[in-house]
């Protein structure tokens, strides 16, 4: 219940200032509003204020301004002034633009309040390096502390993903970064994505790199239902003690001879409950580009002293809170143009995209850590929303915009057979992200 309501408050928030972006400056520049509407559908009820009729309706997923239009029905003589095709065309581009752009002033405002409570971060040191990344590959150690990467300085690990995200996937070219190791002697280790296609395709982030802050305790956290673990007998919060006689050092060293040994059966010994438990367990053999690996469907538990170890809070004035805001906001959205263009290339997976049901169940899981989660979560999909409306699809406001530019240049407006054929492509190009962004969500939610 608490994940449903929290995705319909966020859609709500975010659809209703998006369309009160275009209701505003459709008025400040004359223009008639017919009707104001919250989703989609037959409405469920609906009021009339002024002359502009406002509704609700049953399909949460958008709305719509509507505007007296003399292209889509007959417009009398003293109200053609007022139609959206009779204002100049800088008003407008304005009116289509104003959607996009007040879902990215909300998500200053809402920046704004997080940081004005002063923000929990963690510091830029590596609790895992996981296996088989490029990470590894480079030689991180686990208590490397980062300073930079590239020529990037970073003070925490929301700094390193900022830096990420900025770098430009090229598998060809080495990203230095610069570390302090644990005995305080400053370096440089050289991440080279180039063997590792999977992080090509995710782009340079924590997980696909091969670095994260957590650290893992050798204990069992999760156990999928048909893997080898759950037919071993291997149950969430078991200690693992030997692996073929040997002690388990740590969760990664036990990933590590897992990987190594596909197919074979091997002996475990458990603690469950203060008793030891020997255990068969044979690992699933799993065809990778570099051979057979061993998997048996398991997870650790993290450790949470190791991360409250590395927590610090930072401290804002409300200028500072201010400044910080519209600094994340451009920065998370040119992030997000970035790797939707790197989508469109190929450098980045087509299964990064999510739809509904993942912005639903992270919305509730937000929700369920606090207020200040909740808000940053809505920050970002607000910005998600102003991105995503700006690019030139036909259908979505930067396609809008693209006719008006065209418009611009040419002195007069499109065909409207050209503009019905953009239509029909814009459509099915949305159409075809959002099947796609729906079966990722699907993908993710069955394990699959």
């Amino acid at each position: 219940m608490i994940t449903f309501l929290a995705f319909l408050v966020a859609i709500g928030v975010l659809v209703t200032f998006h369309e009160l972006g275009h209701y505003w400056v459709a008025r400040l520049c004359g223009v008639k509003v017919l009707r104001f509407s919250i989703g989609f559908g037959r409405p469920l009820f609906t009021w009339q204020r002024g002359e502009t009729e406002w509704a609700l309706c049953p399909i949460p997923l958008g709305g719509y301004v509507k505007m007296l239009d003399a292209s889509e029905e007959p417009v009398t003589p003293e109200d053609l002034p007022r139609a959206f095709g009779s204002r100049p065309i800088w008003q407008r581009m304005l009116i289509v633009a104003a959607g996009p752009v007040a879902n990215l002033l909300l998500a200053i405002v809402l920046y704004w309040v997080v940081l004005a409570q002063g923000v929990d971060l963690l510091r830029p040191v590596v609790g895992t390096v996981l296996s088989e990344t490029p990470a590894a590959a480079a030689g991180f150690r686990p208590g490397d502390t980062i300073i930079r990467v590239g020529e990037v300085p970073v003070g925490s690990w929301q700094d390193i993903q900022s830096a990420f995200l900025d770098v430009p996937m090229d598998p060809e070219t080495p990203l230095k970064i610069t570390v302090r190791d644990q005995e305080g002697r400053q370096t440089s280790r050289t991440l080279l994505a180039a063997r590792f296609p999977d992080a090509v395709q995710a782009g340079y982030r924590q997980g696909a790199v091969g670095l994260t802050p957590a650290r893992y305790l050798p204990v069992v956290g999760m156990v999928e239902e048909e893997g080898a673990a759950r037919r071993a007998g291997l149950r969430p919060g078991d200690r693992l003690l030997t692996l073929d006689g040997s002690p388990v050092s740590s969760w990664q060293a036990w990933v590590r001879t897992i990987q190594h040994n596909p197919g074979r059966l091997m002996r475990v010994e458990v603690e469950r409950g203060g008793k030891r438990l020997a255990l068969a367990l044979r690992p699933h053999s799993q065809q990778t580009p570099d051979g057979l690996v061993g998997r048996i469907g398991a997870g650790p538990t993290a450790d949470r002293a190791w991360i409250d170890s590395l927590r610090f809070r930072k401290e804002y004035s409300i200028g500072q809170a201010g400044q910080g805001a519209v600094e994340r906001t451009a920065d998370t959205a040119w992030m997000s143009l970035r790797f939707l263009g790197r989508m469109v290339t190929g450098q980045a997976s087509l299964d990064n995209l999510s739809g509904p049901l993942t912005i639903a169940s992270v919305a509730g899981q937000t929700a369920r850590v606090g207020l200040i989660a909740y808000l940053e979560f809505l920050a970002l999909i607000s910005i998600s929303i102003g991105v995503l409306n700006l690019l030139p699809i036909p259908v979505l406001d930067g396609g809008h915009l693209m006719y008006h530019t065209a418009e611009l240049i040419k002195g007069r407006p499109l065909s409207e057979r050209t503009q019905a054929l953009g239509q029909r492509i814009g459509f099915a190009l949305l159409a075809s992200l959002m099947a796609l962004a729906f079966i990722n969500d699907l993908s993710r939610l069955f394990g699959g």
